[in-house]
């Protein structure tokens, strides 16, 4: 049988990144009692990170609204790694934090984090409508303008 979320995101015009390697001492997904917990996850590309600074400062919000997108894709590709490459064993996506590096005047990180929300409703369709933190924080690894967590449940 296909993988819907796939072909999903396939008719979305994306396709699953390479999953990104741990920069430090931690591991990128951790599978216990039918759930997976994920990894904080960066905006990457093949390029390198999509976009880099305080969002309201150096980055727009359109630019970080499609920086969680890709975050939230990244997180995906490690859901895809802890099923051992069948998304369809995803049950629903339970919570999604997007921290947001945000200048101090800049309030709005819910419309930033809707990036990473939208992708996941549209991958997942229902089983992706979770609840979530969307919030400003001073700095994240590598100046990066946003970073993706996510809790999942597993089909038994």
């Amino acid at each position: 049988m296909a993988d819907a979320v796939k072909t999903r995101l396939a008719e979305l015009g994306l396709s699953l990144p390479n999953s990104a390697a741990p920069v430090a001492n931690y591991v990128p997904y951790h599978v216990e009692d039918g759930m997976v917990f994920i990894s904080g996850q960066l905006p990457m590309t093949d390029a390198g990170l999509y976009a880099t600074g305080r969002v309201g400062a150096d980055v727009d919000a359109a630019t970080a609204t499609e920086a969680a997108k890709l975050a939230a894709l990244q997180s995906i590709a490690k859901l895809d790694d802890a099923t051992g490459g069948n998304l369809e064993r995803v049950a629903k996506i339970l919570r999604v934090d997007v921290f947001v590096a945000s200048a101090v005047d800049f309030y709005d990180q819910p419309v930033v984090g809707n990036g990473a929300s939208d992708l996941f409703v549209a991958a997942f369709g229902e089983a992706g409508r979770h609840t979530r933190n969307a919030v400003g924080v001073a700095v994240l690894p590598r100046n990066a303008p946003v970073e993706v967590t996510v809790i999942a449940k597993l089909k038994d």
